[in-house]
């Protein structure tokens, strides 16, 4: 099956409609688009101003704070190594910044208060050489507010990462990210310069079709915010990797940890959250996780729902112009909602725990009646049965209770409590006690029953 039979003719037809609307509208010189499903790319298009001269997958544009997903990567492997533990000051691995007193978890969150940008000429069209410095990329005041108390998008703490990076590896941040993301997942078409073929930067006049050539700059110790050149092919590569994991890369743990939400959302302009370098936005009833970047004379972004096992990639080389970030949100459900996922058949349990077994079916906390499943993978599943309330789902620990995964019970610990003769007396959620009738009087509930039991009317 080649791309172009994977998807109907009319989504087809709809995602070049849209492309072609973007190019045209956005006037920019060139827009290149990709699609992934099913882990394959199921469509790719492009639009250019130069007739037979349209880009392809093959063809690289700068992704600019794309390049921070990448980065946040690199530190999370880090992490998983024990070489640091993400709530660690940066001035135990990276002393006399300036900004030692924010944690590595606040810079990948941006909640640590730095300032957006640096010092001093626009950094994004100026050389990194004149930024020779940490101290010149920070200033004289690189805190501007408080660390941790709110989300404060800010390209120096990517520096700053991109220099961890550096001192902990022992090694520039281009051939760690080289070494250790790139080569193992294929994106050998994602380079830190451009290389052939790749499209120029331009900036289009506001108000006359004309357009200006870009300068395309090195910057230097900014790199790790924003230095990359990428094609449509590589980043669903990655796109893959940020949805699934890779044990190459990162585990799939660390990479569902990274589309958390780390920081509030901040007032104003923002409309989404941010997670370890990653950013989300709710678009009708999906969440779409990826990141936005832009640099003079490109614009880029990433989107992809884990939900719906699709991503979309769009790539243009205007400074502004078409709304690339709508743009990939607007693929992604073209196809989301026009040939909706197919679900796995379901299948019985390989095997039955029968103790496990036993535990299913209703429990009462106090009046509310909860169910609790026996899910695939032996895991633990506990919701109500009306409204809305407390949901999670539960992992087993070797000493017989349960974690909590999600939820207001994340982190918390389900207990078995059992009676003497060993039948189950009640289950104990962080204190609370869920009994197999409404406020059993057979078990140990804080606080006791009424001896008198449940009565009507007639008190």
């Amino acid at each position: 099956m080649t791309s172009s039979d994977i998807l109907l003719p009319g989504t087809r037809r709809a995602l070049l409609h849209r492309v072609a609307t973007a190019q045209s509208e956005g006037r920019t010189p060139s827009l290149v688009a990709a699609v992934r499903r099913d882990g394959q790319i199921a469509w790719s298009g492009a639009r250019s101003c130069l007739d037979g001269h349209e880009p392809d997958g093959d063809t690289q544009y700068r992704i600019g704070s794309l390049t921070k997903t990448f980065t946040a990567v690199l530190v999370l492997r880090l992490r998983d190594e024990g070489l640091l533990d993400l709530d660690d000051p940066l001035e135990k691995h990276l002393p006399g910044t300036d900004a030692g007193q924010v944690t590595v978890f606040q810079l990948l969150g941006h909640s640590g208060g730095l300032g957006a940008e640096t010092p001093g000429p626009w950094w994004e069209r100026t050389p990194g050489t004149t930024r020779p410095e940490l101290s010149d990329v920070l200033g004289e005041r690189p805190a501007i507010h408080p660390s941790g108390h709110r989300h404060h998008y800010s390209n120096p703490g990517y520096t700053l990462l991109g220099s961890l990076v550096e001192k902990l590896r022992g090694d520039s941040w281009a051939e760690v990210l080289r070494r250790e993301i790139l080569e193992p997942l294929g994106m050998d078409r994602t380079t830190p310069q451009a290389s052939a073929p790749h499209a120029g930067g331009w900036a289009v006049h506001p108000w006359a079709d004309v357009m200006l050539p870009e300068p395309a700059e090195d910057l230097g110790l900014m790199a790790p915010a924003g230095q990359l050149w990428s094609t449509t092919t590589d980043l669903l590569r990655f796109a893959a990797f940020l949805a699934q994991g890779d044990e190459r890369v990162l585990r799939a743990s660390s990479v569902e940890e990274m589309r958390a939400p780390a920081a509030p959302a901040e007032a104003g302009d923002w409309g989404g959250t941010y997670g370890l370098g990653l950013q989300a936005v709710r678009r009708g009833n999906r969440t779409l996780l990826g990141h936005t970047g832009s640099l003079p004379g490109f614009l880029a972004t990433l989107w992809f729902s884990v939900e719906d096992d699709v991503a979309a990639v769009v790539l243009s080389n205007a400074t502004s112009g078409p709304p690339v970030g709508t743009v990939a949100a607007d693929l992604l459900q073209i196809v989301a909602d026009a040939e909706p996922r197919i679900p796995d058949p379901w299948r019985p349990l390989p095997e039955v725990d029968e103790e496990l077994l036993a535990l299913t079916g209703p429990w009462y906390w106090g009046t509310q009646v909860h169910a609790l499943k026996l899910l695939a993978g032996g895991g633990l599943e506990l919701q109500p049965l009306r409204g809305a309330g407390r949901a999670s789902r539960f992992q087993a620990r070797p000493d017989g209770t349960w974690t909590g995964l999600n939820g207001y019970y994340a982190g918390e610990t389900l207990r078995v409590v059992r009676a003497d003769d060993g039948t189950v007396d009640h289950l104990d959620l962080g204190s609370f006690v869920f009994t197999r009738e409404p406020y059993d009087r057979s078990a140990a509930i804080p606080g006791g029953v009424d001896e008198n039991g449940w009565r009507g009317l007639a008190l």
